[in-house]
């Protein structure tokens, strides 16, 4: 029977997967179920929410169908269920590919490249590189960390713990399609506000756990724990975005550095509000920032497990 104990160890086996694999660089399911999505919306698209909807709901139903389908199988015996579980909660991160890169990013910065740093930021996020010079990169680099530190890795286990292998593919088609469509770009204005606010919803809890996680280990990267709860507090609400600017605000304050301002997209320029008080992001601050989303990725992780694990440990023994 597909239960806790087989989801708890799944889990681990997972995050231990990210650690030492990444992401794999070529069938990745997340690209695969992109394709598809792509593929759909050449017949679905129109210029509607409602044909938005009905886009986002039809893929995201087939996700909740397959994992609902792969959990019955998984019955078969505690193998069969710790395997799903943990192949689903491989492919559904993204934090150890999301530190390396930012290694890099940092890495690239240091030594001055900063053409190979523009092309290496759209791994990071979906702005123009071609606009920034290395002070912008810096600030992407750090915001796209701590945005994708919850993304990426606290809301999958999260929905890995609660709900899941159902839950987990659906939370990964939903961030895969605002990703896709999500934006406001005058395509996908009607067309991906589903996606969008879906993808909102999802991450509502996660990017506060994030904040009180970067808080709780911002001693750990030299940075401020109260600076991290407030900025959250007193800049969070103002961010377009109702979880990114949770993410960003608590990585901004703990490590004592300004983020926000003019914010280059393909579609648009948005200008966005200033997040924390402190200097200007360095390449070290940037490196910190790797640093403290590794430490929140850790802790998340052993949350999650130990969550499972607790939970059914009383279901084995009621009277405890």
């Amino acid at each position: 029977m597909f239960g806790p104990p087989s989801r708890a160890v799944g889990i681990a086996l997972g995050v231990v997967a990210d650690l030492l694999l990444a992401d794999p660089r070529r069938g990745h399911p997340v690209a695969l179920f992109g394709r598809g999505a792509a593929a759909l919306e050449r017949a679905t698209y129109a210029d509607s929410r409602a044909a938005g909807a009905l886009h986002t709901g039809a893929l995201l139903g087939a996700l909740a169908a397959l994992g609902v389908i792969a959990e019955r199988m998984a019955r078969r015996g505690p193998a069969w269920a710790t395997g799903l579980a943990a192949g689903a909660t491989y492919v559904s991160l993204g934090g150890t590919s999301l530190a390396r890169t930012g290694e890099q990013m940092a890495d690239l910065l240091a030594g001055n490249d900063v053409e190979a740093a523009r092309r290496l930021l759209p791994s990071l996020c979906g702005r123009d590189p071609a606009v920034l010079d290395a002070a912008g990169l810096t600030r992407a680099a750090v915001e796209s960390v701590a945005e994708n530190t919850s993304d990426a890795t606290v809301a999958p286990l999260l929905w890995a713990a609660v709900g899941g292998v159902p839950a987990l593919l659906v939370y990964r088609g939903a961030n895969t399609l605002d990703a896709m469509i999500g934006h406001r770009s005058p395509r996908y204005a009607r067309f991906g506000w589903a996606a969008a606010r879906f993808d909102d919803l999802l991450n509502f809890v996660a990017a506060r756990v994030t904040a009180v996680l970067a808080a709780v280990c911002a001693p750990v990267v030299g940075g401020s724990a109260m600076g991290a709860l407030r900025a959250w507090r007193r800049d969070a609400a103002r961010h377009p975005s109702p979880n990114a600017g949770v993410a960003e605000a608590s990585f901004a304050g703990a490590l004592g550095v300004r983020l926000g301002g003019p914010t280059q997209y393909s579609h648009q320029l948005e200008i966005r509000p200033t997040l924390g008080d402190g200097h200007s992001p360095a390449v070290a601050d940037l490196t910190r920032a790797v640093r403290l989303s590794r430490v929140v990725q850790a802790i998340a992780a052993l949350l999650a497990v130990f969550s499972v694990a607790c939970r059914s440990g009383r279901r084995a023994c009621p009277r405890c």
